[in-house]
């Protein structure tokens, strides 16, 4: 945001916020109130400096679409140092990145030890926010135009079954 007579250049919001808030910001500094419909909350009292009640986490989700194959459905929390995405598919791994230290998510820590906790707590998380926001339920969408094969018949065969949903790990 630029706004130089209200937040100092090169000024941080250290909580969590997301798209969905922009807009709710941008009607409160316009003067007006936020649609009882729209999701979002508005971040203009944080980018003055200002320390309000705030969000721990973000909740993404993406379910998957018949059209578009390769992207399993995904649900995310993301908090102030760490974002875990859980998948759901048989061939995917879930996430974890530590945004404190890896803020490019270049190594994924799912499965080191000394994070087993924080996990396993972000999961917790992950499923109460599912449950406040209702979104424990697939929703299924019509086909919307054609859909994509689902491996290119002149590129690489499938991959083998990851040995780690075998039980064990190497």
């Amino acid at each position: 945001m630029h706004c130089p007579d209200v937040i100092q250049a090169g000024s941080v919001i250290k909580k969590v916020v997301a798209n969905i808030d922009v807009g709710a910001t941008l009607l409160e500094t316009a003067g007006l109130p936020t649609p009882k419909q729209m999701d979002g909350r508005s971040f203009w009292q944080l980018a003055k400096g200002n320390d309000i009640p705030w969000r721990d986490y973000v909740l993404y989700e993406y379910f998957w679409e018949r059209n578009y194959p390769h992207t399993p459905t995904t649900h995310a929390v993301r908090g102030e140092r760490f974002k875990y995405i859980r998948y759901h598919g048989l061939w995917d791994t879930d996430e974890l990145y530590d945004l404190l230290n890896d803020p490019d998510e270049t190594t994924n820590l799912i499965f080191e030890p000394e994070h087993k906790e924080t996990v396993a707590m972000l999961n917790r998380r992950l499923f109460e926010l599912l449950t406040e926001s209702g979104g424990e339920s697939l929703r299924l969408a019509p086909d919307r135009g054609p859909t994509f094969p689902k491996r290119h018949p002149q590129r690489s065969e499938a991959a083998d079954f990851p040995k780690q949903f075998y039980g064990t790990r190497e």
